[in-house]
Parts: C-alpha cells; structure tokens; sequence
C-alpha cells in the first residue's frame, strides 16, 4: 500500500522556513588531526618450523634389529621332551621309541592325588632300580579336559606335566637315565618310558 504525497500548504511553508532560519548545529565538527599511528613492534624471532612427515606417503622400514622379541611360551611337554639329548644306548632308544622294548614293570597313577602319585611313584622307581630292572613304564593319561574361564591359564592333566619333574628330582633323578613320551603300543601321550641307569 502507497502513501499518497502531502504538500504543504503556503502557511506551512512559511513557518518551516523560519524555523530553518532559526536553527543551527550542536557542534561543528573540526577536520580530525592525524592521529599518531603507534609504531609497529619488532617482531620476535621464531623458531625455524620442521616440516610434518607425510605419513600417507611414508613407508615403513625395516627394523635393522629385527622383530620385537614375541612372548616366551613354554612348548608342548612332548616337544620338551623330545629335545633332550639322548643319553642312553642309541640302538635301545631307537628300540624303545618304536615300542619294540617291552617295559619290565609298570605303574598306573590314575585317579591319585598329585601327592598319593608322587609317593608312589618314588617307591616305584626306587624298587624297580633296586630289582635291576632298565625299563617301566609309568601310565599318567593325558588329562581332562577342564573349563578355563579364568585369567589364568589352567593346565591340562597336572600328573602329565608334573611326573618329568618328579623323576629329575631327588631321590629319583640319580637312578633315571631318560624319559620318553611312550609308543602308542604302550599309551603314546599318556605314558612315559622311563629308562633306569644301571644298579651298583
């Protein structure tokens, strides 16, 4: 919507010009002196800027020392076992690890304690030795399998991993000469040879 202009009539004109005639300005403003600029400060020095690496077009080198050492794992018992040197008769072992010997005595721990086993492994192997006998067999099994839902790895047939142990220890480890994983024919995992140094 458009206002419609309104003239003045003559009597207002008259009266706004004397009003302009009569009016002046508050202040006259004065042209405005430069100012002074303040002066500039120096600027400081600045540490020299290293370039970031472009890590899209870096590549990975070799570490000259090679790879980070990894965790120190223990190896399964039977590969233990099989790296031990070889201390008696080379043709007897070869016999032995082929099940072709058969053991002379044996002992069966089944369902014992680890502390009724040790007892009656000891009194085993030292009757045994005393009796002039060279090879027994001692039967552990291979241990059930148990549920592991803790932080703490849980091992598996403690009497399996334990017996080595016990027959490198006093009193047997002077009458043990070797021990073995035995031949399937016997028990495989679940038996061990034990091969007795000669009694005096």
């Amino acid at each position: 919507m458009t206002r419609k202009r309104r003239d003045l009539s003559p009597e207002d004109r008259e009266i706004w010009g004397r009003v302009v005639q009569t009016t002046r300005p508050l202040h006259v403003s004065a042209p405005l002196a430069p100012a002074a600029m303040p002066s500039a400060p120096e600027p400081t020095p600045r540490a020299p800027v290293t370039p970031k690496p472009d890590l899209h077009s870096a590549r990975l080198r070799p570490n000259p020392k090679g790879p980070p050492p990894g965790h120190d794992l223990a190896h399964p018992l039977s590969e233990r076992l099989a790296s031990v040197p070889v201390k008696m008769d080379k043709r007897q072992f070869q016999k032995m690890s082929r099940g072709r010997l058969d053991p002379e005595a044996r002992i069966d721990l089944h369902g014992m304690t680890l502390a009724q086993a040790h007892g009656a492994l000891n009194g085993f192997i030292l009757r045994a030795h005393a009796a002039g006998l060279r090879l027994v067999l001692v039967i552990t099994g291979k241990g059930k399998t148990v549920a592991d839902d803790g932080p703490i790895p849980r091992r598996q047939g403690a009497l399996k991993h334990d017996v080595p142990q016990w027959l490198r220890m006093a009193p047997l480890g002077p009458v043990v000469l070797e021990i073995r994983e035995a031949h399937l024919r016997h028990g495989g995992a679940g038996a061990y040879y034990v091969y007795l140094r000669r009694s005096r």
